[in-house]
């Protein structure tokens, strides 16, 4: 799939009141695209991803799949902050023509969700069939649908929440702590953040030795693996602005409360939580479908704690398909 990208020449204010002079927007566009007739479905990445998802959900979008370019429009950015072609710490500032780095301002969900909003206006759509996504990007799809409410038909979010829990802050910011420490930093946050996304069960099933060993454990040598994985692909300036941009997550903040915000939600919304989920437990995605008119809430049972939804492809197309059909 090629990425194609959208060029803002003119001054993007983030939430903060601070300002980048320009913003650039990577995006896919898989299957065609007519802004008054297609079924437009529109996926947001989590924490470290890209913007093609038939890449890290090939299970989901593709064809004979439950996202189908054939009978869908099916559309993808980058978020703002990241490393895959949209404007972060990796871009050249125009101001000093070097790298943001760790200079690049705060930015929150609501900015990822502002940049969404100027390339949908771009690309001349009237109106999103389904909204999806999952972690932060089940964040990012809240906000959206908060804050342009006739916009989303369907919206579903996935292993997510309404405010970014203490527990999910404090695991980010151990994993900033982390980055501090040495030139291992990445690897080590990465490490960290494998502990949340899975949990005790997944690692005793996949990661337990086989032998009387005293050294060298499979669980430490998946922990290096995945963790030299990620410092090999990602920008670390990417990675520590993004935590805290999750970190920023309140559906409520200036709303009133996060009732009230949700409450706002004009969409058909179905939620979904995973059931060994330890950093989006379910009884977070059980808050969110309670304050969201006439919501519905599906448990994916899944032994791979918060990645079950990068995982859990049958259990997914069955319960948003019967979703969709059910409307």
């Amino acid at each position: 799939m090629n990425v194609e990208t959208l060029k803002i020449n003119k001054p993007f204010e983030l939430e903060s009141g601070e300002v980048l002079p320009e913003i650039e927007i990577a995006y896919t566009v898989f299957g065609n695209l007519n802004p008054k007739t297609s079924k437009v479905i529109w996926i947001v990445h989590a924490l470290t991803a890209n913007a093609d998802p038939s890449e890290w959900w090939n299970g989901i979008v593709g064809e004979g799949k439950l996202f189908n370019p054939e009978e869908y429009c099916i559309i993808s950015t980058n978020n703002l902050g990241s490393c895959y072609g949209t404007t972060g710490p990796s871009s050249i500032n125009p101001k000093t023509n070097s790298n943001y780095g760790d200079t690049f301002p705060l930015i929150t969900i609501r900015d990822l969700v502002k940049a969404n909003q100027l390339l949908a206006n771009h690309l001349e759509i009237e109106k999103i069939f389904l909204l999806t996504g999952g972690s932060m990007g089940g964040q990012v799809s809240l906000e959206w649908a908060i804050m342009n409410p006739e916009f989303i038909e369907y919206l579903v979010p996935i292993a997510t929440n309404a405010r970014h829990s203490a527990w999910g802050i404090a695991f980010n910011e151990a994993q900033r702590m982390a980055m501090k420490s040495n030139e291992y930093g990445l690897e080590a946050a990465r490490a960290i953040a494998l502990l949340s996304y899975r949990g005790y069960d997944t690692y005793e099933v996949s990661q337990t030795d086989n032998n009387d060993v005293v050294d060298n454990f499979k669980a430490s040598s998946y922990q290096n693996y995945q963790g030299q994985k990620l410092s090999a692909r990602f920008d670390k300036d990417s990675y520590h602005l993004l935590s805290k941009t999750m970190d920023s997550h309140n559906v409520g903040r200036g709303r009133g409360s996060l009732e009230s915000a949700l409450a706002s939600i004009r969409a058909k919304t179905l939620v979904i939580g995973i059931s060994s989920d330890i950093l989006f437990p379910v009884k977070e995605q059980e808050y969110i479908s309670s304050k969201v008119h006439a919501a519905q809430l599906k448990v994916i049972n899944s032994n791979y704690g918060h990645d079950g939804f990068l995982i859990e492809y049958a259990q997914l197309t069955q319960i948003i398909s019967d979703f969709i059909k059910s409307k």
